[in-house]
């Protein structure tokens, strides 16, 4: 981390009038040092939020409940990828599969299980653009300025995808993050992860390069488990940034960057040692933001080009049939590349006092092709089969508008928008798919939102919203057919409709010099969701069909830090406490079966909590400086109708029971000491008690096992990550 100067409020502002998304604002943040801070401040600077309206605003301006993740948050923590760090911070619940496979859900809408899931309920954005999938395993942390998250279908500068929220991954770049820095940790079970980085800035110009990579061998579980086998990873990374200031309104900047997970063992329901998958993100962004002398005219322009791989090399040598357990495949290798380009404009006008005018035009063309090979075990199928996901390809263009507008001294603000959407997938020629029909399928809707927030007082700000979102669906669910690797077959269905969903939420923050507190209630209404209907359970085949009612997620959010050592006077003393969560009070599928155990969604926490302290003293840079951080992560009760096969009765193939998964906290602690004002030595342990869970998973790595023998791979069970010891060192250059 880098002391600098804190700016003046005048060119702070200047910097606010026309920076945009693609940016972000983080010149204004590094130039004024807020990111630096150790406690929350008053100042707008820190409060700026820009993923909610694609414009920079005060968090205090924005109906739509909002969380980010500060660099210094990053850098204390121990996560391995961006979806550690989200766990971490109680954003949602996040499945972690796999090193390389993630699943999420945020109030009440969810991703694919298996990280092939590139049109989610869930907008994964990197630089206010889309990731590719919503699989957040396969991107690292370490060239990552800040995380914004948008809770909800709460912003019309977002289409499909956008029905449970939005993550926005914001990549570093030379005008937030100058000088030079190496991290190396090394850990338990072979860990070791290094990461490099340059940057500058002079008058006109800023850059940014990154480098990082590392790896990890097969780990142990908790107490009563084992070694895991197939659970090793390695990644590699870099990004590369270069900005130019044309004026003092006038910025370019381009930013490349490649990203990915290799050789990361996917263990999967039959605790399989036999598969890996190899995921990659590349991507390419090029922006320009500029405004007029008086910044009553401003405006974005962002052109972007992604591909996103996933190399599966799977294999399954037991497969189900029906209730029985027979050969399957030694080899089953499915390739899938999503290749997207798209265009984004975005003019501003202040068009009278207190009012503000986002226009928008979004234009993003994607191309998925896959490929599959499979090789039998004696005995088992034969000839090829479709891979995972249809080829298709996709044309989607939208217009859309956000006016804001500010009333009574600027302590009322309204704001409304409405976007249209046009889409068109067509479906193309798919490898062992010789009965599809290639064809075209449109779409046309139109999604709002609209909210107030009023400022009560010096302290407390005040907000409410309705919002709508919607999803398409896939060519996949329109017309699959395909047999999955543990041998079940799933069928497309032409009459899907959109998912849809309705919002409501009021919420309110206090906020002072020393603490920050946010709270939040909501209602989130999913209509028509996509899911898979089983024929029976003895058929061990399934067709996509949309959800017989809606879903229905209501519950509570909270948010909040405190700067302990200033409130309690403590000088040259840090104290930190912060704080994150949620509790479900309703979280009903509508549509669940008459004959179901239960009618709670499935793979969505009922509460959650991220909770820690910190503890030290010294500055940010003086030698002999410490810091002390314990962290708790709570993960509530979760219901699942898993896939894996039980010996208990209550478990499959032969029933479709939804097994509630219990509680569990997982405690982590970190400590920082400075060496020098360029030298900090770290340590860290992760699942401090080792506790043996897993998120997931109910057969767990331990005896007795409870799964069926009969239908695993290798393995007996999966257990996360046991009690894991890092240390490490940071060098400021």
């Amino acid at each position: 981390m880098h002391d600098h100067q804190p700016c003046s409020r005048p060119r702070a502002a200047a910097l606010r009038g026309f920076l945009a998304p693609s940016s972000f604002l983080a010149t204004a943040l590094a130039l004024c040092g807020t990111a630096q801070a150790q406690a929350p401040t008053t100042g707008a600077l820190d409060e700026v939020f820009v993923t909610a309206t694609a414009r920079p605003e005060d968090r205090s301006r924005i109906a739509a409940t909002t969380q980010t993740i500060e660099r210094d948050t990053i850098e204390r923590s121990s996560a391995r990828s961006v979806t550690d760090l989200l766990a971490e911070n109680a954003v949602g619940f996040l499945s972690e599969w796999t090193a390389a496979q993630t699943s999420m859900n945020i109030r009440g809408a969810s991703t694919d299980g298996q990280g092939r899931d590139f049109r989610s309920q869930v907008l994964v954005l990197v630089n206010g653009r889309r990731a590719g999938t919503a699989n957040l395993s396969k991107l690292s942390p370490s060239d990552v300025e800040r995380i914004e998250i948008v809770r909800g279908p709460g912003s019309v500068v977002y289409g499909s995808q956008n029905m449970g929220g939005v993550v926005n991954i914001i990549m570093k770049t030379g005008a937030t993050q100058p000088g030079s820095s190496v991290d190396l940790t090394a850990g338990s079970w072979g860990l070791w992860r290094a990461h490099a980085q340059t940057a500058g800035a002079s008058e006109r110009f800023d850059w940014y390069i990154g480098l990082s990579g590392g790896e990890r061998g097969d780990y142990d579980a908790g107490r009563g488990g084992g070694t895991l086998a197939n659970t090793g990873w390695e990644r590699r990374g870099a990004s590369g940034a270069l900005g130019w200031q044309l004026a003092d309104h006038h910025r370019v900047q381009q930013q490349l960057r490649t990203d990915g997970i290799y050789n990361a063992g996917f263990r999967g329901s039959g605790a399989n040692i036999h598969s890996r998958d190899d995921r990659t993100n590349h991507s390419l962004d090029l922006s320009y933001e500029g405004s007029t002398a008086d910044q009553r005219i401003g405006w974005m322009a962002q052109v972007y080009d992604l591909s996103d791989i996933d190399e599966l090399h799977w294999a399954s040598p037991v497969v189900r049939s029906g209730t029985a357990a027979v050969p399957g495949t030694s080899r089953d290798h499915n390739k899938r590349t999503l290749d997207v380009s798209g265009l984004r404009l975005q003019p501003r006008f202040k068009l009278g006092q207190g009012n503000d005018l986002l226009l928008g035009l979004d234009w993003e063309k994607s191309r998925l092709r896959s490929v599959r090979e499979r090789v039998a075990m004696p005995g088992g199928p034969s000839g090829q089969v479709a891979p995972y996901d249809n080829n298709q390809t996709e044309e989607v263009h939208a217009l859309y508008f956000e006016d804001a507008q500010t009333l009574l001294d600027d302590r009322l603000t309204l704001r409304a928008g409405l976007r249209k959407t046009w889409g068109r997938t067509r479906f193309d020629a798919t490898p062992n798919l010789p009965l599809a029909v290639s064809t075209t399928r449109s779409y046309d809707t139109h999604t709002w939102s609209t909210g107030a927030t009023w400022k009560a007082s010096e302290l407390l700000n005040l907000r409410a919203g309705a919002s709508t979102g919607f999803r398409a669906p896939t060519a996949t669910e329109l017309a699959s057919d395909f047999t999955a690797v543990g041998g079940g077959r799933i069928f497309g269905n032409p009459n899907l409709k959109p998912e849809t969903s309705r919002q409501i939420e009021v919420g309110a923050t206090l906020q002072a010099p020393l603490w920050r507190l946010d709270a939040a209630l909501f209602q989130n209404t999913i209509s028509d969701r996509i899911t898979t209907v089983s024929r029976g359970p003895t058929t061990n085949t399934s067709d996509y069909a949309n959800n017989a009612a809606d879903i229905v997620a209501r519950g509570v959010e909270f948010q909040g830090s405190v700067d302990l050592a200033r409130t309690l006077q403590l000088p040259g003393r840090v104290f930190d406490a912060f704080a994150s969560g949620y509790y479900h009070l309703d979280m009903r599928d509508k549509g669940a079966a008459a004959t179901a155990n239960t009618d709670k969604v499935q793979r969505m926490y009922r509460y959650e909590a991220s909770a820690g302290v910190r503890y030290g003293q010294g500055g940010p840079r003086d030698a002999g400086a410490w810091t002390l951080q314990v962290s708790a992560l709570l993960r509530g009760p979760m219901w699942y109708d898993t896939e894996e096969i039980l010996l208990i009765p209550q478990g499959e193939p032969g029933s479709t029971f939804i097994h509630r998964k219990g509680a569990f906290t997982v405690w982590n602690l970190r400590a920082d000491y400075r060496v020098s004002p360029g030298v900090k030595l770290f340590a860290g342990v992760n699942n401090l008690f080792d506790l043996n869970r897993h998120p997931v998973f109910i057969a767990l790595d331990r005896s007795p096992c409870t799964a069926n023998p009969a239908f695993q791979n290798g393995g007996c069970g999966t257990s996360m990550p046991g009690r894991e010891l890092l240390v490490g060192l940071h060098i400021d250059f």
